[in-house]
This record gives C-alpha cells, sequence and structure tokens, in this order.
C-alpha cells in the first residue's frame, strides 16, 4: 500500500486537490494522509477546516499563521511551517508528498520532505504571474520536486526546460476543473436562498489579491473600488482576501465599501458548491484571481483581469485584460456586455481543460516505482554554446 501525503494550506488549493483526494480514497492499492495547515485553520480566512472534516479524515493540523500583513509575518509563519511538518511528516511516513502552486507553506513543505528523503510530486509548475514572488518560489518547489504535474503542454515544456526529465513530468490539465463535473451545482434560486442574496440583471465576482512584488496593492484595489462604486444597478459579490502580505489592508477596505454600498456583499469564503455554482449565474469575475483565468472560461463566464498578479498564464479569449486604473476597469466591464463580446464567449475553449487529468496522476501514483526517485538528475536541453565574446 502507497501511503500519499496531500498538503493543503489555502481554500484553493483543497478545492484543486479534491477530485484527486477521492480519487485516492477509492484506489486498491493508494492509502492518503492529509495535512492541513495555512488560513484553512484561521477565524479570520473562514477557518476553512471545518468545510474539509466534512469530506475528509485529517491527519495532520499545522498551526502557523501569525496575526501579520507582512513579508517579515509570512516569512516567520513559513518558519514554523516547516518546524511543525518535519515532525509530521517523519511520523506520518509518507511514500509520496504532494504539493501544488506557488504558495510559500508549500514550498516549506518540499523543503521538509526535502530534509527528510521523501520525494515531492509538485502540480502546477511551470507556470508564470509576473505580479507576485510567486514565480520563485514556484520555480523552487519544481527543483525541489521529483514528479511534476502540469496543467498546460506549454507549461510542461517549461519544467523540461529547468533541468526535469521528460519521462517525470505530465501534462494532466487542471485537475481541480474535474470539480465542475462531479460536484452538484445548485440552482439559481438554491444558491440565493444559502447566500442570503438575490441576482439581479447584472451580477459581479470581485476578488482581490496583493501584488507581492508591490509595497501597497491598496492604490490598484482602490481604482477598482471607484469602478464598483458606478454599479448601481449591478449586484457585486466580493470575496475577501487571502493571506499575502497586505490582504488584510484589502479586505478593511472590503469591509468599509459594503458598509457605504446597499448594493455590494462580502464573503471571507464561498465554498467550493457555492462559488462553482455562482460561476453559472454571474457576468464576470472581476479582479485578480486565478479562478477567473482557470474556472470562469469553463463556464462560458468573462473575465476581466486587473494589473499584474496573473500576467504571464495561458490565457482563454474570455479574459480582458486591464490596468488598475478606474476608467480602463468601466471600459472592459462595458466590453463585456457589448454583443460582440457576448458572441466570442459562446464559442470560447479553456486551455486548461484536459479530460482523464486525475486518472494519469493516479497510473504515475500506481505504477512508478516512488522509491527509485531520490536522487534525480539534471536533465540537460542540446544546445549550442555561443562563441568566445558572444552574448549567450
Amino acid at each position: 500500500m502507497k501511503k500519499i501525503a496531500f498538503f493543503t494550506a489555502t481554500r484553493a488549493e483543497f478545492g484543486f486537490f479534491t477530485p484527486l483526494l477521492k480519487r485516492v480514497e477509492s484506489t486498491e492499492g493508494l492509502e492518503y494522509r492529509l495535512i492541513v495547515s495555512g488560513t484553512h485553520l484561521a477565524p479570520g480566512f473562514g477557518k476553512t477546516i471545518d468545510q474539509i472534516e466534512g469530506r475528509f479524515k485529517i491527519d495532520k493540523r499545522i498551526e502557523m499563521l501569525l496575526d501579520s500583513d507582512s513579508g517579515i509575518g509570512a516569512g516567520k509563519s513559513m518558519a514554523l511551517t516547516q518546524i511543525s511538518l518535519v515532525e509530521a511528516l517523519d511520523e506520518l511516513d509518507p511514500d509520496i508528498l504532494l504539493v501544488a502552486g506557488d504558495r510559500y507553506e508549500s514550498l516549506a513543505a518540499a523543503s521538509s520532505a526535502t530534509l527528510l528523503g521523501v520525494p515531492v510530486a509538485h502540480f502546477s509548475g511551470g507556470e508564470l504571474t509576473f505580479g507576485s514572488i510567486d514565480d520563485p518560489i514556484r520555480h523552487a518547489i519544481t527543483k525541489l520536486s521529483h514528479l511534476h504535474f502540469t496543467a498546460t503542454q506549454a507549461y510542461r515544456k517549461r519544467v523540461i526546460q529547468m533541468g526535469e526529465a521528460p519521462q517525470r513530468v505530465f501534462n494532466v490539465g487542471e485537475i481541480g476543473l474535474e470539480n465542475i463535473e462531479n460536484i452538484r451545482l445548485l440552482s439559481k434560486e438554491e444558491l440565493q436562498k444559502r447566500l442570503g442574496l438575490a441576482f439581479k440583471k447584472r451580477n459581479l465576482i470581485v476578488t482581490f489579491h496583493p501584488e507581492t512584488v508591490k509595497k501597497d496593492s491598496a492604490d490598484d484595489f482602490k481604482e477598482l473600488l471607484f469602478a464598483l462604486k458606478e454599479l448601481q444597478d449591478t449586484l457585486v459579490i466580493l470575496t475577501r482576501s487571502n493571506a499575502d502580505a497586505g490582504g488584510r489592508k484589502i479586505n478593511e477596505m472590503i469591509d468599509r465599501f459594503v458598509s457605504e454600498t446597499d448594493f455590494a456583499v462580502a464573503f471571507t469564503s464561498l465554498g467550493q458548491q457555492n462559488y462553482l455554482s455562482a460561476l453559472q449565474y454571474v457576468d464576470a469575475v472581476v479582479g485578480n484571481s486565478s479562478s477567473g483565468i482557470i474556472e470562469a472560461p469553463s463556464f462560458k463566464t468573462a473575465t476581466i483581469n486587473i494589473g499584474e498578479r496573473q500576467r504571464g498564464r495561458v490565457q482563454a479569449e474570455s479574459i480582458i485584460n486591464a490596468p488598475a486604473k478606474k476608467d480602463e476597469i468601466l471600459s472592459a466591464i462595458k466590453t463585456i456586455y457589448s454583443d460582440s463580446f457576448r458572441e466570442k464567449l459562446q464559442k470560447v475553449k479553456n486551455p486548461y481543460e484536459k479530460r482523464g487529468g486525475c486518472d494519469m496522476v493516479i497510473q504515475t501514483l500506481l505504477n512508478h516505482d516512488l522509491n527509485s526517485l531520490i536522487p534525480k538528475g539534471f536533465y540537460d536541453i542540446d544546445f549550442k554554446l555561443p562563441k568566445e565574446g558572444q552574448d549567450g
């Protein structure tokens, strides 16, 4: 029996892993170990561990969040994560650790596994997000990992460029999209009752996170709020920011905006079923969340992607990129309601959709000799060295 450890520290990460967790749970020869940390345990971020407990057995809880809104706080939280994780992994003794994405908590998890000689499988490597510190973290996790499951062929190529052997890099698509097929999506009436709201003729979901390459994203978010104030005839559903440095300041601005308007509501966490259900009924996802890039196109729902945080990702044609300026945002909102854009939406294909992604991961975990993954080599791509005196 192979023990497959999952590490999750955020609501988005858990949603991503949910279909794979279910598959591991039901696959003979595999069993999971679930390690939960980060914002899942924090009341200020929705305490989403309560949603996990009703669905999966949790093997370890890792307390690590500090009451801080700075890079120093994030660094200390990362250190606390690693202190507890090495002990948790030593006790659980998994055959492999699964981590996703580009969060600093995931880097701490991958580092801990490396120190204990536990192989790491990384999901969503090879991506680019120029507006955050995530890129170097993501690439560092790639180099600490032994199996790689990427979301597109372009990302697979990039991971191989980083020296990872092609036979260990698999394009499985965005496996979290399988939630759309597996979860019962709510009717509009059910969703309205559950959330305590009434949809209007026009409806938007707004999620904005800090651009962590900047010291302060508050001015950018202020421009978005200025634009939203012009939309008196629109229901604006805001979801609060994540635990990145600067997130609490954004959340304070959200609370103030909601208190000063009668057309906006805010949620710390909608939950997976509610959020995916809402994507059926809103006109667009507005902000800089990865959900606007990855999930929204599957519903043929428009996205207005603001600023630099997601720049560099592969994008569907349903996405409009706009700078963090009030007039530019309002222009993008006007565009999504145009007849030509609504017609284009109906033909949109999500580049992250790939059937059988979870199946490919399961077969890899079953058939691969996990004991042989460490140590790993460096895959050299053939290239010609520049002549002496020339730039490389």
